[in-house]
């Protein structure tokens, strides 16, 4: 019954081995960041409910969460270790999800 509610919703199981602990550490660190970030702010009412939060959390970890890159810098960061530009207050601008649990501070163009 589990897993065919997955393959219901399109998610493909994929058994871990007893003598994989690698592959449950990345999820564990997942669900960790879901409970942390969002979860625990919020008062789920129902399946829809906590299928709304999870998807609008899945899409911007996906898309718009600044991730860690190699030697602990951001991806996307400049590689070059002199001063950072000088950015003006109206070029920033912020895109919230969730209410405002969820920011995204970005530079306009």
């Amino acid at each position: 019954d589990f897993d065919r509610y997955f393959t219901d919703q399109s998610i493909r199981v994929k058994l871990v081995g007893p003598q994989a602990p690698n592959m449950n550490a990345f999820v564990e660190q997942w669900i960790q960041s879901l409970k942390h970030e969002i979860l625990n702010h919020f008062v789920v009412f129902g399946l829809a409910h906590f299928d709304d939060i999870v998807s609008e959390y899945v899409t911007y970890y996906l898309e718009r969460r600044p991730h860690q890159g190699f030697g602990k810098r951001l991806s996307g960061a400049d590689n070059d270790d002199g001063p950072a530009p000088v950015i003006r207050v109206d070029e920033v601008k912020c895109e919230t999800r969730l209410g405002v649990l969820l920011k995204h501070y970005y530079r306009t163009a």
